[in-house]
C-alpha cells in the first residue's frame, strides 16, 4: 500500500527486496532482515558483510528491504519527488508498515519460513529503524540489531553540540595541530572569499569544477568541507574501504598528515587543507576536478532524506568553535523551518518522533542491540537500559563498523562486540 493508515489512497507500488537463502535451515530457520536505510538497497547490501557472516553461523536466511522513496522503490515512479502532495507517505512509519507487511508476506509464500523467527538489523537511519521495528511490532520481529542509530538526537534528549565534538576528537586525536588547522581554515577562507581575486584563488586550488563567484558559494563551499570532515569520521575504518568513498586505511590519519601546522598563513593552510580533502575526493586519482554538490556516493538519497529531516527526522546539532572545530552555529529552529517551507512546502514537526517511538522512555521494550561509538553516539544508546536493551560500545568503532565484513585489521573491540551480538542472537532465535 501506498498508504498503510488511511483508506482514500489504496494504490500499491513496486517494493524492491533482495534474499540470500543458500545458508537457511529450511524448515524455520531465523531469518535476518535488513531494515533498509535512505539509499539503494544492493549498496547496503554489499556493505553490510556481518550478516552474511552471521547467516552462516545461525544457519539464517538474509533479506535486505528497499526503503520507500528510495533505489528503485518508487510509489509515484518519476513523479515520486515532484511536489509534497508526492512526498507525503515517505516517513519511517510508513517504511516500517512495509517491513512488518513484507515480513509476513515471505512467511507466507517461502515454504518452511511460516515460523522462523526474524530479526531486525540495520545501521545508522536504518539502526533507527531496526530498534523502532522491534519496539513497534514485537510480533513479527523477535529482537533487533541497531547499529550507530541515533534514536535519541532529538528534541533536547542530548546536547546538540556532542555531534560535533566527537567528530572534531577523531581528529585531534588522529594528529597534532589537525583540528586546529581545521579549526583556522574558516577564517581563512572567509577572508579570501571576500574578494573576487580570493574566490579564483580558492577555486582553482580546490580544482573546483564550478568556481565560486560569491559569498553564498563561499558557504556552499564551506558546508562541503564541513560535510566531507564529518563523512570522514564515520568511515574511518582500519583497513581500506569504499562505503562512501575509496579510501586508505585510518583516513583521517593520512589526512591530518597534511594537517600539522594550524600557524600557517591563509594561502599555505588552504593548500594543505586542499591536500586533505583531496586524498577524500580523489584518492584514486581519477577526479578531474571536485564537486561541491556531492560529498558521497550516488547511492545515498540525500534528496528524499533532506525532505525526512524537514518532516519528522528533526536533529538539533550544532557547533560552537569551542569544543568542536566548526564555525560557530547555533541550532536555531525557526530558520531550519522556513527553509523546510521554501524547499518543500511542509513544516517539521520536532516532538512527534519522541510521541511516536518513546525519546528515553523504552525501558518496557526489550531484545534490541545498540552499537556505537562512531559521531553518530552522540544521539545513541551508549549504557545498558535493562538486560534486554544493550548497549555494546566500541571504542575504535567507525560508523557501523561491526556490520562490516569480517577483516584480519579489525579491532579487537569489534570483533568481541559481533561475537557478543551472535550469542544475543541465539538467547533471541
Amino acid at each position: 500500500q501506498i498508504d498503510h493508515f488511511g483508506f482514500d489512497e489504496n494504490h500499491t507500488f513496486q517494493q524492491r527486496y533482495l534474499v540470500a537463502d543458500q545458508h537457511w535451515k529450511k524448515d524455520n530457520g531465523p531469518i535476518l532482515f535488513y531494515t533498509g536505510n535512505e539509499g539503494d538497497i544492493t549498496w547496503f547490501c554489499n556493505n553490510t558483510g556481518f550478516m552474511w557472516d552471521a547467516a552462516e553461523k545461525l544457519n539464517a536466511m538474509l533479506v535486505f528491504a528497499e526503503h520507500r522513496y528510495y533505489g528503485e522503490s518508487l510509489p509515484f515512479g518519476n513523479e515520486s519527488f515532484s511536489d509534497s502532495k508526492h512526498l507525503n507517505y515517505l516517513t519511517s512509519e510508513q517504511a516500517l508498515a512495509d517491513f512488518a507487511v513484507l515480513v509476513e508476506y515471505l512467511k507466507t509464500t517461502i515454504a518452511g519460513a511460516r515460523y522462523s523467527p526474524v530479526i531486525a538489523i540495520g545501521g545508522s537511519y536504518g539502526g533507527m529503524l531496526a530498534a523502532w521495528f522491534r519496539m513497534k511490532y514485537p510480533h513479527v520481529v523477535v529482537g533487533a540489531l541497531a547499529a550507530s542509530a541515533p534514536i535519541w538526537q532529538f528534541g533536547d534528549l542530548v546536547p546538540c553540540g556532542t555531534f560535533f565534538s566527537i567528530v572534531t576528537n577523531d581528529f585531534k586525536q588522529s594528529g597534532t595541530g589537525c583540528s586546529e588547522s581545521i579549526r583556522n581554515s574558516w577564517n581563512a577562507i572567509n577572508h579570501l572569499s571576500s574578494t573576487d581575486a580570493g574566490l579564483q584563488w580558492l577555486s582553482s586550488t580546490f580544482h573546483l569544477c564550478s568556481p565560486l563567484k560569491n559569498l553564498q558559494d563561499a558557504a556552499v563551499f564551506k558546508n562541503w568541507l564541513s560535510e566531507t570532515w564529518v563523512n570522514l569520521a564515520m568511515v574511518n575504518y582500519p583497513y581500506k574501504a569504499d562505503f562512501l568513498q575509496p579510501l586508505p586505511a585510518w583516513p583521517i590519519q593520512e589526512v591530518c598528515k597534511f594537517l600539522k601546522d594550524p600557524s600557517l598563513s591563509d594561502k599555505l593552510l588552504l593548500q594543505n587543507v586542499f591536500q586533505a580533502v583531496n586524498l577524500y575526493y580523489n584518492y584514486t586519482g581519477e577526479a578531474s576536478c571536485l564537486d561541491v554538490s556531492e560529498t558521497a556516493t550516488k547511492s545515498l538519497g540525500q534528496m528524499g532524506w533532506y525532505y525526512q529531516a524537514c518532516t519528522e527526522m528533526v536533529m538539533p546539532i550544532c557547533t560552537d568553535g569551542v569544543h568542536d572545530m566548526f564555525e560557530p552555529q547555533k541550532w536555531d529552529f525557526d530558520a531550519f523551518s522556513e527553509e523546510c517551507y521554501r524547499l518543500w512546502g511542509v513544516r517539521p514537526r520536532p516532538s512527534w518522533v519522541l510521541s511516536m517511538y518513546g525519546g528515553k522512555n523504552i525501558s518496557s521494550h526489550s531484545n534490541i542491540i545498540f552499537r556505537g561509538l562512531d559521531p553518530w553516539s552522540a544521539g545513541g544508546v551508549t549504557q545498558n537500559i535493562t538486560n534486554s536493551l544493550v548497549a555494546v560500545v566500541i571504542p575504535d568503532g567507525a560508523h557501523h563498523l561491526d556490520l562490516r565484513s569480517q577483516n584480519p585489521l579489525d579491532p579487537k573491540s569489534v570483533q568481541q562486540a559481533r561475537a557478543l551480538e551472535i550469542c544475543l542472537m541465539k538467547e533471541w532465535i
